[in-house]
């Protein structure tokens, strides 16, 4: 499948300190790729190259095929940016924001009020269309801001952190917003400092490093490909003829931990031995109240990886 964008080797330095490093990635059609990384990873710099903001100082960029810098008129018309900070005008009404955002790709007339009435309504604000911003709350600011870049229908959406602040209803009506225009076949390029999102809505992930890009992959992929473990949880019954020692004569078993009525056991994810391990439980005479398996996490895998959680 064709790329809507392909990065490859892209560095950008500032001051003398390379915050870019070769960095190599596409986005396909239709998915929504999270691009993940702690304070520093050089997100935000990623973005405003793409947005034409930056510059860069060495490698390429193409916008299906095409060198970017030699079609960036007719990138830029398919484009929608929904920026981290505000870019909404207080003193206007929703409305009259759409509307003039959506005119600078060049609608008018009945196309462009259509376009404002179906972006509002598509974010749950058509019924406050003639009031002005200044009166909303920071949900429906963040909520008008995608209207107003989602009007003239861009073909790649680059939303970034677009849920700063907000409170979780107005979240839940922003993920699940973004999880339609992807499956209207809109391309989405999202940033985070909410894992919880990227496990809602990515269909793919990039993590970055210091400049550099660590890992990609689906979170199901993620998750395989960094941890070879899962971890069984049991809750049984109190019991002394129950010998721990023993556990460590099945195959795969890692860790054993019993805390109380817990009886937590860590095991290679590639072998089955639950079976193995409820037989032993019940030779020993106790009984099992209740069983889970733990997997590992998104917010895990990003921990191995980089050393820091998302919000550092």
């Amino acid at each position: 499948m064709n790329a809507i964008i392909a990065v490859n080797s892209l560095e950008k330095s500032f001051g003398g300190k390379k915050v870019v490093k070769e960095i190599s990635f596409d986005v396909k059609p239709g998915e929504i790729l999270c691009l993940l990384g702690p304070n520093g990873a050089g997100k935000s710099t990623i973005i405003n190259i793409l947005c034409g903001i930056l510059g860069y100082d060495a490698g390429e960029m193409s916008y299906k095929g095409k060198n970017i810098n030699a079609c960036m008129n007719n990138f830029k018309k398919h484009l929608g940016v929904v920026p981290q900070d505000l870019a909404i005008y207080e003193e206007l009404s929703a409305a009259q924001n759409v509307s003039f955002f959506a005119s600078l790709y060049g609608l008018k007339g009945k196309e462009l009020a259509e376009k404002v009435t179906r972006a509002l309504d598509f974010v749950g604000l058509l019924e406050k269309g003639k009031d002005k911003v200044k009166t909303f709350s920071g949900g429906m600011k963040r909520r008008l801001n995608i209207a107003c870049a989602i009007a003239h229908e861009p073909e790649l959406l680059i939303m970034d952190e677009p849920t700063v602040g907000i409170d979780p209803q107005s979240r839940n009506h922003i993920l699940n917003s973004i999880k339609k225009l992807s499956q209207h076949g809109m391309t989405i390029l999202y940033t985070t400092h909410y894992m919880e999102e990227v496990e809602e809505i990515s269909t793919r992930i990039l993590i970055m490093d210091s400049g550099t890009v660590i890992a990609e992959g689906t979170k199901e992929s993620l998750k395989k490909d960094v941890f070879d473990e899962r971890q069984f949880i049991m809750e049984i019954e109190e019991d002394n003829n129950l010998n721990i020692d023993e556990f460590y004569n099945i195959e795969g078993i890692k860790k054993v931990e019993k805390k109380e009525q817990l009886l937590t056991i860590t095991t290679l994810k590639n072998i089955e031995n639950l079976d193995k391990i409820i037989a032993l439980v019940i030779t020993s005479k106790s009984k099992i109240i209740n069983l889970f398996c733990r997997t590992a996490s998104l917010e895990n895998v990003f921990l191995r990886l980089t050393g820091k959680s998302l919000r550092e």
